[in-house]
């Protein structure tokens, strides 16, 4: 009876090394290895200005992550790509990512045409697509594999429409838009609610090929607007319209998208023409222990300031937070998916995030004004 004991064990002992063995040689590459995590911003281009911020802080946060250990022990793998701030730049980057690269999940896009883009890819593909800064409404639930944790710019919009009917008792207000799906929902949500209490917009359209912003801007100072809103994708456009501006001797009360309050190159340099200036952001909290960390932690990594810190904030954020949706839930595009869509009060370097079940992030907007070069609260 001993013999045929020890006998059991070893039979025992040899089938468990084996079993394991071929589990570990045939466990799938998902499960092993680096975690790969796709990053989709605008690299080139006059985006490019907000885009290699991004990807910096994306850089910094995945650094932090693996100095720590990790995901379960394993690396994360960051694959950059370059979504030119546009719908065919974000589809083509989005392809890859999914085909060539097989990931499950992707930080992106940051401009709200290269998520539009995007969405239909990571749906069909079930892989999830959360954003850190596509703001345009149209991507309110617009499928289950995308969330993002910056607010839609239906805030944005309507803060601003009260503002300037209610505060200012502006009664018309002209538009100079960009042709492109951010500032598309920046115009839309305003016009909404301002045209809703009573107001009256005009507006003149350009493709971002355009450069020469005379003609539109002649016909909107005709117009005799109460105040002019230089609707942009990107902080290099609204300097060349500001710039016409001055040219033109036209000086109309100003209010801008936070694409260009955000810079503080553009502020600084364009401070006299935005004296007054009116805009929204999505705000930060300055004693936030996590939000001044990773302005810290950035600048002692690349030399300088961060800038476009509401977007960083989230930025950085969206990174832990999918490190904690992979440490719940596994290396899952679905899973992940109903993990962040479920969050409530994660605390990040932007407060206390909630994503809501459409997918958008509680909160939203605040007003705001350009001072002596500088945006501060509009009191």
């Amino acid at each position: 009876m001993e013999n045929t004991s020890k006998i059991a064990l070893w039979i025992i002992v040899v089938l468990v090394v084996v079993l394991g063995g071929y589990y570990l040689i045939n466990k799938s590459p998902s499960e092993t290895g680096p975690i790969k995590i796709g990053f989709i911003s605008p690299l080139t281009g006059d985006a490019a200005a907000y885009g290699e911020v991004v990807r910096d802080v994306e850089k910094l946060a995945v650094e932090e992550i693996n100095a720590s250990g990790g995901i379960n022990g394993r690396q994360v793998e960051g694959i950059y790509e370059d979504g030119k701030c546009s719908g065919a730049g974000a589809a083509s980057a989005m392809q890859k990512l999914v085909n060539a690269d097989k990931v499950k999940i992707v930080i992106g896009g940051f401009c709200s045409s290269e998520s539009l883009a995007a969405v239909p890819i990571a749906t069909q593909n079930k892989v999830f697509l959360f954003s850190p800064g596509s703001s345009s409404p149209d991507l309110t639930n617009v499928s289950k594999y995308f969330a993002r944790n910056y607010p839609s710019d239906a805030s944005q919009g309507s803060v601003l429409a009260g503002v300037a009917y209610n505060q200012k008792n502006w009664r018309k207000v002209a538009f100079i838009q960009e042709q492109l799906d951010y500032p598309l929902g920046i115009y839309k949500a305003f016009s909404a609610e301002f045209e809703k209490m009573g107001g009256k917009i005009v507006k003149e359209e350009f493709a971002t090929s355009v450069t020469d912003f005379r003609s539109q801007l002649t016909k909107l100072k005709a117009e005799n607007p109460d105040a002019l809103f230089i609707d942009t994708q990107t902080p290099a456009a609204a300097d060349r319209i500001l710039k016409q501006l001055q040219d033109l001797k036209w000086r109309p009360a100003l209010l801008v998208s936070d694409a260009t309050s955000g810079d503080s190159a553009t502020v600084k340099k364009d401070a006299s023409i935005l004296e007054g200036a009116l805009a929204a952001e999505f705000g930060v909290d300055p004693a936030n222990q996590k939000y001044q960390h990773h302005l810290q932690a950035y600048k002692e990594k690349y030399g300088k300031d961060a800038n476009f810190t509401s977007y960083t904030q989230t930025v950085y954020d969206s990174v832990y937070m999918i490190r904690d949706a992979v440490f719940a839930v596994g290396y899952d595009g679905t899973k992940v998916a109903n993990w962040v869509r479920s969050a409530k009060d994660w605390p990040g370097a932007s407060g206390l995030v909630t994503i809501k079940a459409d997918g958008d992030r509680a909160g939203g907007h605040v007003p705001k004004v350009i001072k002596n070069g500088k945006v501060e609260l509009l009191k």
